[in-house]
């Protein structure tokens, strides 16, 4: 790194250390002053956004299983996160332990408060309503919230991303010596799917991220399934890549931080940016897990911009923008994303939709229809739910749908 990329990038961290403070200072007045979102008598949240992206609003329902109905799915996944809020109650409490005393106390009373709830969802299983893993990992948070704890794996992420950031010129460098469009195409999805490894929400991936420090994107693409993949419509996204028409605007809705946005996305969003394409960089507003936010993503492409020509410009021009996606969990309803985010997918014409990670592309929206071709890419990191879908552990999810009447 030259002395004028790093001066950039120190220059871009202090300004957004600024910016971010300011938030937390302007989030911890709102917490007190407004308990509620003040929402017009007879008016439902859902009518309070657009359904853009939605082929049919009557219809559209995200979550893949519904636990009230599957009783096999019931079955695993109430254990399931009966043990993964223990892991959740002790990131939470080391995340401020160092600093607040009550940190412990609040951990646990977290977690007492959420296996409470959780009872409370289990014990109403004959309910006619909709129970998605969506709902469980939102219960996960808003609790976190609850209890003072509202970004547990903020640090973690910060030092995903410094270790991250730098090794971008050389994975575009790589990119760009690959001289077939297909296998450049080929190896771009390859990063975003390897990318996607990186999720502390999962614990297969958590135990080898905790075992390997040195675990990074080039392990991550050996250790994803071999094609052909669990769902591979490879073929027909690089043949629809060969076509004449190119996409006006693509939306992107992002995973994690580190590597995963980084060296998986970043390089996606940029070969599509080099085809004439906008994109529109869709994450979490509110933290969740190690899921980047639409802040963070910010900060990032500053730093990145510094290294890659391509990028920068395409920000100064304003074809390369970062949108807030109204979620406060992992998962993604396309019923609740902001309005500033449906205009803009409405005014730029928004004709191709990617949707990454297990909680946006798997426990929500897999069999999703949508009103634009759609690319949903994602690692199956749960052993139980890729058997369900007739696979194994570290099986490779890539569906494209074409546009259809």
């Amino acid at each position: 790194m030259n002395l004028q990329e790093y001066t950039c990038q120190i220059s871009n961290y202090f300004h957004h250390l600024f910016v971010q403070i300011f938030l937390e200072v302007v989030y911890f007045f709102l917490l007190f002053y407004i308990q509620q979102p003040c929402i017009p008598t007879g008016v439902s949240m859902c009518e309070l956004h657009c359904n853009v992206l939605v082929k049919d609003s009557n219809t559209y329902q995200p979550d893949t299983l519904d636990l009230n109905k599957d009783k096999e799915a019931a079955a695993y996944w109430f254990p399931c996160f009966r043990d993964l809020i223990e892991k959740f109650a002790q990131r939470a409490s080391e995340s401020q332990r160092a600093t607040d005393s009550s940190a412990e106390e609040r951990a646990n009373q977290f977690r007492s408060s959420y296996l409470s709830k959780l009872q409370e969802y289990q014990s109403q299983s004959e309910s006619h309503k909709v129970l998605g893993i969506r709902e469980l990992l939102e219960l996960n948070d808003a609790q976190l919230r609850l209890h003072g704890f509202r970004d547990p794996w903020q640090e973690q992420k910060k030092t995903e991303n410094e270790e991250a950031v730098p090794l971008l010129s050389a994975r575009l460098q790589e990119i760009d010596a690959i001289k077939s469009d297909g296998e450049r195409w080929l190896e771009l999805v390859r990063g975003v799917l390897a990318g996607n490894m990186f999720d502390w929400g999962a614990q297969a991936v958590t135990n080898i991220l905790q075992e390997d420090a040195s675990f990074g994107l080039n392990a991550a693409l050996e250790r994803i399934q071999k094609r052909p993949w669990l769902m591979d419509d490879l073929d027909a996204w690089l043949q629809r890549l060969q076509e004449e028409e190119i996409h006006k605007c693509a939306a992107i809705f992002v995973d994690n931080s580190g590597v995963d946005v980084v060296l998986g996305i970043l390089p996606f969003a940029r070969e599509l940016l080099k085809r004439g394409t906008k994109v529109l960089l869709c994450a979490n507003t509110e933290p969740s897990l190690n899921d980047v936010t639409s802040s963070e993503l910010t900060a990032i492409l500053d730093c990145c911009n510094c290294s890659c020509p391509v990028l920068k410009r395409a920000c100064s021009e304003k074809r390369l923008l970062v949108f807030g996606n109204g979620q406060r969990g992992p998962c993604l309803d396309m019923r609740t994303l902001p309005q500033d985010l449906c205009e803009a997918l409405k005014t730029y014409q928004t004709d191709l939709l990617i949707i990454e990670g297990m909680g946006r592309a798997l426990h929500t929206n897999l069999y999703a229809r949508f009103n634009c071709e759609t690319l949903k890419l994602a690692v199956v990191k749960n052993k139980w739910l890729a058997q369900r879908l007739g696979g194994d552990t570290f099986a490779v999810i890539c569906k494209y749908e074409p546009l259809t009447s």
